[in-house]
């Protein structure tokens, strides 16, 4: 199975996803994140820096439980940005 390449859209959708977490992160490290989401530290790492753009939903609502994060504030924050929204960051304070 051939996997389609990318696009640019999609790989900016994970950039966000990578900095939204990495800020509801904050102090903890991500060794301690990835543990209680049940994912290794170096998949939380790749997903943070947006060298996997597209992962699992599973792995997406793990990682959002572990942060204590809603699922529609995730959606919400990687949606392509609009002139005027705010940053991945303002979508912690909703």
């Amino acid at each position: 199975m051939v996997r389609t390449p990318l696009t640019p859209e999609e790989r900016a959708r994970g950039e966000r996803f990578g900095a939204l977490l990495r800020a509801a992160r904050g102090n903890r490290s991500m060794v301690d994140v990835a543990a209680a989401a049940g994912v290794s530290a170096e998949t939380l790492r790749k997903i943070e820096t947006g060298r996997a753009p597209t992962p699992a939903f599973f792995t997406v609502v793990a990682l959002a439980a572990a942060l204590g994060m809603s699922l529609d504030v995730l959606a919400a924050a990687c949606a392509p940005a609009e002139e005027g929204t705010d940053g991945p960051e303002q979508a912690l304070s909703a």
